[in-house]
């Protein structure tokens, strides 16, 4: 297969031009880049009644982190302080624009967010787009490349912001951009010559994070080109619509593995001796936070960051990974929405849905273990109950409450439940039929859903074939009640054939006493 390269532009647009000019003739005129000589029509102006009405304090906006967010207080004074200000300061411009005429060199409060996978940094940021009320768009730095055209541009961060701010520029260009794994596009330590592409990728992010302007039919993208086309067909005129990034927020995090070592170098602490031996005594989360609060520009750039892309990064804030008692305080809270997430899942079927506090601290307790912070939530609670969703919409069940075994051993437990409905069943109907109250011992259960999972039957089916002759045998021999047991459960009709010769083989011995 051949080796694939970067797609350029203006080839792109002369493919384009050719292709059409083939099908439709050459009276199509196909619209050319600025270069080339062509004239850019009038941009759109947005309406000011579509900017932001901001005046949100960081307290308030902390409070709320609070109602959600569990752990990560310093992360959350940090974001909560920081973004207001952004806000409340673009606001103050909008007031009084002439002081923003005399300010040279703003410096946004961009923010650069460190910790572990599953510790709430997307949540954090989703959280406070939606309380401010501003668009939000979330990217993988480690799908973009240097030109744009092999993974896709960081410049398409922009495009979307404005595709979620429902096409308008005014509402897009207060919007916040969140960048995860941005440790992956440092350059790699001790490489012979430049590590070109990831050092690419943030030269093109600081020129967002700075202030640039972004056209918003991107030069590679085949639908702008085609649109771009038509209009210059119709009007002879190509307007080209873009968005300025001054205002925009940037917020990049990663997990940045390794990077505490860099910094243990910086403060000579290379855990030599008894130190060591502390260090190891400790817990080694702990310590890897403990180390990177203590960052500074020197070890990102130590790490593989430009300086100055470092330099757009004012703002630093270190996330803690989470403990047991963390998981199970997220799963506790009445907002968690794992919890509330699983609950709607069981309504849709009208079944009630609750969670015992032993079963919620035993999913934190499994959670913990897969090492992926709160996002493993969402598995453990899938594995413990996903034959459940499955099952019990099936059954006349409305009511479910997840135990501590449940989640420990989920297909006995169903099993057993299915078995408790089904006999249940069973039980309420031989008695309506023969005024007899049947009951089975526990070891019965088991035979039953045994025997019905290996005959491919319902247990309350299975128990007709079986028990639905008991009801006139019990009569024969008197009994208004009976325990069906593991004998019974296995040989039900030599049992029942057992009972009742012992009953006349009884009456008879009373007959010849008599006499």
């Amino acid at each position: 297969m051949p080796e694939q390269r970067p797609v350029n532009p203006k080839e792109l647009q002369k493919d384009l031009k050719e292709l059409i000019e083939q099908k439709y003739g050459a009276q199509v005129v196909f619209p050319q880049a600025e270069a080339e000589g062509s004239h850019e029509g009038p941009r759109t102006e947005e309406t000011q009644d579509e900017s932001i009405d901001f005046d949100l304090k960081p307290e308030e906006l902390e409070a709320f982190l609070d109602e959600y967010v569990i752990k990560q207080d310093e992360a959350k004074e940090v974001l909560a302080t920081k973004i207001c200000t952004h806000f409340n300061r673009m606001k103050l411009d909008r007031e009084d624009p002439e002081f923003e005429h005399r300010s040279v060199g703003n410096i946004k409060n961009n923010i650069l967010l460190i910790g572990p996978t599953g510790v709430g940094k997307t949540y954090l940021i989703k959280l406070i787009a939606h309380r401010i009320g501003v668009p939000f768009v979330k990217g993988d730095a480690t799908k973009f490349s240097e030109t744009g055209y092999v993974g896709g541009d960081v410049e398409d961060l922009v495009r979307e912001l404005v595709r979620e701010a429902g096409g308008s520029i005014e509402r897009a260009q207060y919007g916040i951009i969140y960048v995860d794994e941005i440790d992956k596009i440092a350059s790699t330590p001790n490489l012979v010559g430049p590590d070109v592409s990831r050092s690419g990728v943030q030269r093109n992010l600081l020129k967002l994070m700075e202030e640039t302007e972004v056209d918003l039919k991107a030069p590679h993208d085949l639908a702008s080109q085609m649109e771009a086309m038509m209009q210059y067909q119709q009007s002879g005129k190509m307007e080209r619509k873009k968005i300025n990034t001054r205002n925009i927020l940037f917020i990049v995090s990663g997990a940045f593995n390794g990077f505490e070592d860099l910094i243990k170098r910086r403060l000579n602490r290379n855990s030599l001796g008894f130190k060591a031996e502390t260090e190891r005594s400790q817990n080694q989360e702990a310590v890897r936070v403990s180390y990177l609060k203590q960052a500074i520009t020197e070890d990102l750039i130590a790490f593989g960051f430009e300086s100055e892309f470092v330099g757009r990064l004012p703002v630093v804030a270190v996330l803690e990974p989470l403990s047991v008692e963390d998981l199970y305080q997220i799963l506790k809270s009445p907002t968690s929405s794992v919890i509330l997430g699983k609950k709607r899942d069981f309504l849709a079927y009208g079944i009630e849905l609750n969670f015992e506090d032993a079963a919620l601290r035993r999913l934190a307790e499994q959670a913990s273990t897969e090492q992926t912070g709160a996002r493993a939530l969402v598995s453990v609670c899938e594995r413990a109950l996903l034959k459940f969703e499955k099952a019990l919409p099936s059954t006349d069940i409305r009511s479910f409450t997840v135990t501590a075994d449940v989640v420990e051993d989920p297909t006995l437990q169903l099993q057993q439940l299915l078995v408790h409905r089904d006999i249940s069943s069973y039980t309420r109907r031989f008695l309506d039929a023969y005024g007899i109250a049947l009951t089975f011992s526990d070891a019965a259960k088991t035979v039953l859903a045994d025997t019905a999972a290996r005959d491919g039957v319902s247990i309350e089916a299975l128990c007709q074939t079986l028990f639905d002759d008991y009801g006139h045998g019990l009569k024969l021999v008197g009994k208004s009640e009976y325990t069906i047991d593991k004998d019974a459960a296995e040989h039900a009709k030599v049992h029942l054939d057992r009972m009742v010769k012992a009953f006349y083989g009884t009456i008879g011995e009373k007959s010849v006493r008599a006499k």
